[in-house]
């Protein structure tokens, strides 16, 4: 029997993975197309009938959400196309766990999806854009890669969107998903699925508000940066909280502060991992939060949060449907 080469679609944004050590400055900088990259990885044809597609050459921290949107909308377009079977988008490891995650949010399509990178340019001995690029086709060429969401692999592993974060500055191994474990493996082209991911959701708009902030709590913080972020206009404010969801009794007053201003507040906690609950009753502490009004993000770090957030605010700023939205208390 003839098995058919599925039609892939790479799509070149950019990132580490397009970076070369410039030799006057040695530092990494943005060189090669999605071509001239496809030329130095001569198995990659072999394994499925590739077409190119040319974002950008954008380094990580360049990325924004008016780019992540544009992106989403130039993938939602490609996955219309009867003949392409899936999509690989290389990107920028600074930022790509938001675009991987707005993708996975704005794109709703059984085909595989997958995000990669690479921690080491084409420069270093040990270039593992490679083989991340090989393990993607792998990935779409299995058939159990079907109605997964958004994927990023790197490493070998395999992670949801909604569930990874990147961990380290520089380690390969810098991907992974703190709360729930890898989602699977390649191992020398074989995929391996132990799961599927833990929530798959789309939310249909084709706009966002960029126009949120993002506040980190710290020991003995007061109300400023809150104060300012509402008086400078902000449509929504994400707070990385202490603990399970907790904060200084002034940063509370802050926060109380903005929400009067009809502010949405969307929590999550500065922890690594863990969800946040509003499990404690003293002054700025989850109750209270939670009882003047502030959204509860589950288990979404800082930077996922604002992703969903601002998705959310292109379809309404109603505090209470945007809750409906977010939050799974």
């Amino acid at each position: 029997m003839v098995i058919r080469m599925k039609n892939i679609l790479i799509v070149f944004t950019g990132g580490t993975f397009s970076m070369v050590i410039d030799e006057k400055t040695g530092s990494a900088m943005p060189h090669f197309h999605g071509e001239d990259l496809l030329k130095m990885i001569p198995q990659a044809p072999d394994l499925a009938n590739i077409d190119i597609y040319n974002f950008g050459m954008y380094p990580g921290p360049h990325m924004t959400p008016e780019l992540m949107l544009e992106l989403s909308q130039k993938i939602n377009a490609f996955v219309e196309d009867e003949k392409i079977d899936g999509i690989i988008v290389t990107h920028g490891t600074d930022t790509l766990e938001e675009t991987a995650y707005l993708l996975d949010l704005t794109i709703k399509t059984p085909k595989p999806i997958v995000v990669i990178g690479a921690m080491k340019t084409s420069s270093e001995p040990d270039w593992d854009g490679p083989l991340n690029l090989l393990d993607a086709i792998h990935i779409i060429n299995n058939p159990n890669s079907m109605n997964m969401g958004v994927l990023v692999c790197l490493n070998g592993e395999i992670n949801a969107a909604s569930e990874v974060t990147k961990t380290h500055t520089e380690d390969i191994e810098t991907f992974r998903s703190l709360d729930f474990g890898t989602m699977g493996f390649i191992d020398r082209g074989n995929v391996i699925f132990n799961r599927t991911p833990r929530k798959l959701e789309t939310l249909e708009t084709n706009s966002l508000n960029s126009n949120v902030d993002l506040i980190k709590v710290y020991a003995g913080m007061d109300d400023k940066f809150f104060k300012f972020s509402a008086e400078s206009g902000v449509d929504g404010i994400v707070v990385e909280a202490m603990g399970v969801g907790n904060v200084p009794p002034k940063v509370y007053d802050g926060i109380e502060y903005a929400v009067k201003k009809n502010i949405p507040i969307v929590l999550v906690s500065r922890c690594p991992s863990g969800e946040t609950l509003s499990i404690y009753g003293y002054p700025g502490a989850g109750k209270w939060l939670h009882n003047i009004g502030v959204i509860f993000a589950d288990y979404l770090n800082g930077q996922k949060a604002r992703i969903k957030l601002m998705l959310c605010l292109g379809i309404t700023n109603d505090v209470n449907e945007l809750r409906d939205m977010i939050e799974e208390l």
